[in-house]
């Protein structure tokens, strides 16, 4: 089973920190994504751009709204992601864990749910592959 573990970081928590002990998170981070990676339970792992280069898109009544930044004023971002495959949720958790970035913020394990199903459930064509 396939689940999105979405990084979260209070930039200011981050911002306090000694760039040597940011540096040795990130080394951490990196190490444990290496560890997962020759596991093979870890798919992707990418980090986003700040909050401030992002656009919010919404359509309501037929019209586009377009607005710089985040969708939602918060203190914690989201900082990255990493898609992983566990047995469980349980397992997922465990690798979140080893994140540094729970101690900054928060990891939230989602689990995916594979589009192919949800065309299954919703009488659409197969993807078209490429």
């Amino acid at each position: 089973m396939k689940f999105m573990l979405l990084i979260y970081n209070d930039q200011s928590l981050l911002d306090a920190l000694p760039k040597e002990e940011f540096d040795s998170r990130m080394r951490h981070c990196l190490a444990h994504a290496d560890d997962l990676k020759a596991e093979g339970t870890l798919l992707d792992s990418q980090i986003l751009a700040p909050p401030s280069a992002a656009k919010s898109v919404r359509i309501r009544g037929g019209r586009q709204t377009t607005l710089d930044g985040p969708f939602a004023e918060t203190k914690e971002m989201i900082a990255g992601f990493n898609v992983v495959e566990a047995d469980s949720i349980d397992e997922a958790v465990r690798m979140a864990a080893e994140f540094p970035w729970a101690r900054t913020g928060c990891v939230e394990v989602r689990p995916i749910i594979d589009f192919d199903d949800v065309r299954k459930q919703v009488g659409a064509p197969p993807a078209r592959r490429q």
